[in-house]
């Protein structure tokens, strides 16, 4: 299985792809890199901007509707054969990995994040700029579903008791055991759920850890279980995006993602839980 993660000097030496900067507007016109168009999070990779935004209804990020998603690469000029890049400024931790797994999950080819993100760039010497970069629109992206896993809220807390199944919130330690909450309403985490924080995922520097590395970790976690009996939730359905990326690269694909996360469960009345599972 060919990586999903792309070095600086490999991007280097591509043709012809769309570079896409995964942060939010205000950031991507400080500085990106040279030719990059922007996909801001709260914009293009969910419908949090959207009037009538609720959290309690499919968390802080919801996914955009498939139509939505369609119209967005059609302005980008991404068509089915156009290689594509995303990097953000949180080594791919962040809305790159998103942007990954909304082009995975219609089935687009060839993709990559960029690994160790805007700042590996940077260390090799590649050029930021304010100059806005252009798109060559295009017709819509032809997709026709949604084709990876999702689940919803209801989904989730039964497979969060099921012996078979894994659910993995990979927020920080503090956050899953109820000690600190910086961005939702309580504290804590829903009841069967295991955690790994996203971060470790990643070596130092703020690469990816070897496949090797991150397979072994991950089979320990899913001992009794499969890949494609996991369910990878965050917050608010970005950085679990970071894991299921990281799952990708180690060959172990086919868990699911739980977008609501623990923004949506937070405000839904469901049980929770603090402390270790």
């Amino acid at each position: 299985m060919a990586s999903p993660l792309i070095t600086p000097l490999e991007l280097a030496t591509l043709e012809g792809v769309v570079l896409l900067d995964a942060r939010p507007k205000t950031a991507f016109e400080a500085g990106h890199l040279r030719g990059a168009l922007n996909v801001d999070p709260d914009v293009q990779l969910s419908t949090t901007s959207s009037p009538g935004f609720d959290p309690s209804k499919g968390g802080r990020h919801p996914l955009p509707s498939l139509k939505q998603w369609r119209t967005t690469l059609g302005l980008l000029g991404i068509e089915p054969d156009t290689g594509v890049v995303a990097y953000d400024d949180q080594s791919g931790a962040n809305s790159a990995a998103r942007t990954w797994w909304m082009l995975k999950a219609i089935g687009h080819e060839p993709l990559w994040v960029l690994d160790g993100g805007l700042q590996a760039a940077l260390s090799v010497g590649c050029e930021i700029t304010t100059d806005p970069s252009v798109a060559s629109p295009c017709a819509h992206y032809p997709a026709t579903a949604w084709l990876l896993p999702t689940v919803a809220l209801d989904v989730v807390e039964k497979l969060a008791k099921h012996p078979e199944w894994r659910v993995l919130d990979v927020r920080s330690r503090e956050r899953y055991q109820g000690l600190t909450e910086p961005l939702d309403l309580v504290a804590g985490h829903f009841p069967g759920a295991v955690n790994l924080p996203y971060l470790e995922n990643l070596e130092a520097n703020g690469v990816f850890k070897s496949p090797e590395a991150l397979r072994a970790l991950y089979t320990e976690l899913l001992t009794g279980s499969r890949p494609d009996h996991l369910v990878v939730h965050c917050g608010s359905g970005i950085t679990a995006c970071q894991t299921l990326l990281a799952l990708e690269h180690a060959g172990l694909p086919g868990a699911a993602l739980y977008v609501g996360g623990w923004s949506e469960w937070c405000r839904s009345g469901k049980p929770m839980a603090k402390g270790v599972e």
